[in-house]
């Protein structure tokens, strides 16, 4: 379904973690040779040493086609390197560490501050690198003629208030009162989508449910700690799984990362509105670049500093890596950075630690 999502077999060495605990556990004790010959990639990046050694990566889901396309060149390039890359989903990485830890983890929001007190706590020191861009997508059936959803019409049909709902309808009166003035179809309201395992899950809540269900905090409808999705809809780890659930029923609901919804057969992604009654957006690459489209996110990798410093294959991976950002990332459907000089000069001086400090 998903014709550039790469997800090419690599060697089958262990594998856990996912976000950034992975990154955050025993010292690794693989260390990489260099010897000097240079190479080029079919996708814009270049190989400027010939090293041995072994990489683990895992983590978003999302961000592993981009990871993948990188490792296939990479090792295509480098026989003696053996890269293994998994999308396990950022949670459920953090709950497998193990002492095997991986090298690079990818991960399709910014770390939170716990994460990175975690990380901070072990001892480790990791290097953020933002590498493109993403948007949601809020996907239907093709068959979905609502002309536009907004935050509030969104937090009505998938808010904690809405837990329990199993026709659009049932969700009218919580949208009006949220200001919406969007008429809901008479049919099954049947949502699949990410899990809470997953980076996805946490951005939209983040970027969605959370600024529509402010004011519903505020007046005492709910508390903070209530501002999450509705605990009874079909969650999946998998992007293709979800846009096969979405397409399974006239009145199928979910959101998943642009790249996948816009090559998928069968939905409708959306037009958004922050606001009731604002300007519907729908996501295509310009609107996610330029930010005009309300929902969209970075997505980031984050390299282990002190692998990276032991490990001559690791580093000349993440060089190779940015050296050829743009077109892997392009390669792989998603949007690219319009200025990389933040992740070239964080990865060139071994920045570690959060943009944000």
């Amino acid at each position: 379904m998903i014709s550039k999502k790469h997800r090419a077999a690599f060697t089958a060495a262990l594998v856990v973690p996912g976000l950034m605990l992975g990154a955050c556990s025993a010292k690794d004790d693989d260390e990489g040779s260099v010897n000097t010959d240079d190479t080029e990639t079919t996708t814009g990046g270049s190989a400027d040493t010939s090293v041995e050694g072994s990489i683990t990566i895992s983590g978003s889901s999302t961000v592993e086609p981009i990871t993948a396309l990188v490792a296939e060149d990479f090792m295509g390039q480098n026989g003696n390197v053996e890269i293994s890359v998994d999308g396990p989903g950022s949670e459920k990485g953090r709950q497998r560490v193990s002492a095997a830890a991986t090298h690079v983890n990818d991960v399709s929001r910014a770390i939170k501050e716990e994460e990175a007190q975690a990380c901070a706590d072990a001892g480790i020191e990791f290097i953020e690198l933002k590498v493109g861009i993403d948007g949601l997508s809020v996907i239907a059936p093709e068959s979905n003629t609502l002309e536009c959803l907004s935050f509030a019409d969104l937090y009505a049909l998938i808010g904690p208030e809405s837990e329990g709902f199993s026709n659009w309808t049932d969700a009218q009166a919580l949208a009006t009162e949220l200001g919406s003035d969007t008429t809901f179809p008479d049919q099954n309201l049947v949502i699949t989508a990410p899990g809470t395992e997953s980076g996805t899950f946490d951005s939209f809540v983040e970027l969605v449910l959370e600024s529509a269900g402010e004011a519903r905090v505020e007046s005492g409808a709910i508390t903070e700690d209530d501002l999450t999705a509705r605990a009874d809809y079909s969650a999946s780890p998998d992007d293709n799984a979800i846009i096969e659930g979405v397409t399974a029923d006239p009145g199928g609901l979910g959101w998943v990362g642009f790249a996948f919804a816009d090559q998928a057969e069968g939905v409708r992604l959306m037009p958004i509105s922050e606001e009731p009654g604002g300007e519907c957006i729908e996501p295509t690459a310009e609107t996610i670049q330029d930010t005009s489209y309300p929902i969209a996110r970075d997505l980031f990798i984050y390299v282990n500093k002190a692998k990276a410093e032991e490990n001559a294959a690791l580093a000349a991976f993440v060089d190779f890596y940015l050296e050829g950002l743009t077109g892997f990332v392009e390669a792989a459907d998603y949007i690219p950075l319009a200025d990389a000089a933040e992740t070239e000069s964080a990865w060139a001086d071994r920045t570690a630690g959060t943009r944000e400090g």
